[in-house]
This record gives C-alpha cells, sequence and structure tokens, in this order.
C-alpha cells in the first residue's frame, strides 16, 4: 500500500490533504530545486517549470501536486511569499 503523507495548509482553520509520499517528495524537491535555482518565482513561472521538468515522468495533475506540496512548504516553513509583489511569488524561506 502507498504510504501517505498529510501535506498541510498555511491558513488556520483550513485542512490539509492526505497524498502519496512518494509524489510529495517527488514534487517537494522539484519545487525546492527550482526556487534555490531561480530564486523567486511566481506561482505560474513555479507550475510550468514543474510541468516541464516532470512531463512524462509523473503520474498525476503535476499543477495540482505543485499546489498542494507548495502550500505545504509554507506551512512548515521552508518557503514563504513575496510581501508587496503584485503577483503572488515565491522564495526559498
Amino acid at each position: 500500500m502507498d504510504e501517505k503523507i498529510l501535506a498541510k495548509h498555511p491558513d488556520p482553520g483550513k485542512q490539509g490533504v492526505n497524498i502519496s509520499k512518494a509524489k510529495y517528495d517527488v514534487v517537494r524537491e522539484t519545487v525546492l530545486d527550482l526556487l534555490r535555482a531561480h530564486g523567486d518565482m511566481t506561482f505560474t513561472e513555479l507550475v510550468e517549470a514543474a510541468n516541464q521538468r516532470l512531463e512524462g515522468t509523473f503520474d498525476g495533475s503535476i499543477s495540482w501536486y505543485v499546489t498542494t506540496v507548495k502550500l505545504d512548504l509554507e506551512a512548515r516553513g521552508m518557503i514563504q511569499r513575496v510581501p508587496k509583489s503584485k503577483l503572488q511569488r515565491f522564495r526559498l524561506a
């Protein structure tokens, strides 16, 4: 049976979701690697870059997993939103 992980949500009162730990780990490393390589990225840039990197090797909706893992990484304090940016931008914490 596939091991699961509870992906947290950064907003108090909102519940996270249980997802495959293997898929979580792949997307987590992808998101962190992309932010290390590019610095600040908009949400759209992050999703597009993850799609390019994982396309053909990942089973499932890459954009859904990126969104879920991004929220979890925010909740865990590993990434943060860039304050006062017009578009939603993220960077390593």
